[in-house]
């Protein structure tokens, strides 16, 4: 089992600590929803150095990204980050990824930690031109700082201007007193913020820095639990659960990165799919009639009892105090208020179709 370079303090702080892609990972510190509620009104930390950095610069390297994402990584300036995905050559995804441009020719994707191998010998395949790749993922640390006072909470550590950064952005600067710290505005909450990107060895050092700078306005650490119904509330996917080698991005609502502006991986036969339309989709569910939670594999029904699909995520919100849902149902029952019942433990739970994200912010 890894540790991330960060392990100390988690169990200093008495984290409860669980296996998780590999790593020893603190699942939480206090209490779940606490930490949920945290992120969503100030601001939460969050140790996701489990997941992997990819280095992929000089001659060709544009090319080899083009040709292995789903987007379109042309669009892409110095400074700019986007959501893409690696689809495989049966319609399925091999991992969903945030691709960098830190500068020209000079690239850093980031994947998921239970993928790290798998994403690495896939692009690896498509690496004809021998274009220059380097794996720093045991190398590199990353923190989430999110919330809605996350600026406040850290600008005074860094010589960015990072109030000013809009989101999907990234800067190389001065990060704690440290040199070469990576900073971007993305993250998996819906709730603003940062990731920062630093080598190991400086760990604890930023970690200190972070969480003093942070003490006038509540800055709390956060575990995996919160990471999941955080994400949850804005519906997005978790790979291994919502998407995976056997979902195709448009049954699961991702075509807004799938660009057929340019060839790759398979293109022609996801094209042909978005032409033709899916057989399925990936839906939310709320109104969900109170019992137990919905969990991943629970079989969903019509009101006749017929199976129409299968749940991928489930949770109770904190922010809403209700059972959440996600997962994936034959089109004809996707439109919004459809009715349908989840099945679990023999007893069958009455809920209706939804739009993501479930939880409206800022309304």
């Amino acid at each position: 089992m890894k540790k991330t370079a960060l392990n100390d303090k988690h169990l200093a702080l008495g984290a409860k600590m669980v296996p998780f892609a590999g790593y020893d990972m603190p699942v939480q510190y206090t209490n779940l929803g606490e930490e949920h509620l945290n992120v969503r009104n100030g601001v939460g930390v969050f140790d996701v150095s489990h997941m992997g950095e990819f280095f992929v610069s000089g001659p060709g390297s544009l090319d080899l990204i083009q040709r292995v994402t789903t987007n379109d990584a042309s669009k892409l300036t110095p400074g700019k980050v986007q959501y893409s995905c690696l689809p495989n050559e049966e319609g399925g995804i091999v991992d969903d990824l945030l691709v960098y441009c830190l500068a020209e020719d000079d690239y850093m994707l980031v994947v998921n930690a239970s993928n790290m191998e798998k994403d690495w010998n896939w692009i690896s395949k498509f690496n004809t031109e021998n274009v220059k790749m380097t794996d720093l993922s045991d190398n590199f640390s990353l923190l989430a700082i999110q919330g809605p006072k996350a600026t406040e909470a850290i600008a005074s550590l860094t010589d960015i201007d990072i109030a000013s950064m809009p989101y999907y952005t990234v800067q190389v600067g001065t990060f704690a007193g440290q040199e070469n710290v990576i900073v971007a505005t993305t993250g998996y909450t819906g709730s603003g913020g940062y990731e920062i990107y630093f080598t190991n060895d400086i760990a604890e050092k930023v970690w200190d820095a972070v969480f003093e700078a942070g003490k006038s306005v509540g800055i709390a650490p956060a575990g995996l639990g919160a990471r999941d119904t955080l994400r949850m509330e804005m519906g997005f996917c978790l790979y291994g659960n919502d998407i995976d080698d056997t979902t195709s991005p448009h049954e699961a609502g991702l075509g807004w990165i799938t660009k057929y502006t340019k060839e790759f991986t398979n293109s022609e036969a996801l094209k042909a799919q978005k032409e033709a339309g899916v057989t399925r989709k990936l839906v939310g569910f709320h109104e969900i009639e109170k019992g137990p939670i919905p969990r991943q594999g629970y079989e969903i029904q019509d009101i006749d009892g017929n199976v129409i699909g299968h749940v991928t995520s489930g949770t109770k919100s904190p922010s809403m105090d209700k059972a959440i849902a996600m997962g994936y149902v034959k089109k004809e029952f996707s439109a919004v208020d459809t009715e349908v019942r989840i099945i679990i433990r023999n007893k069958s739970l009455s809920a209706k179709v939804c739009r993501f994200p479930f939880l409206k912010l800022g309304e």
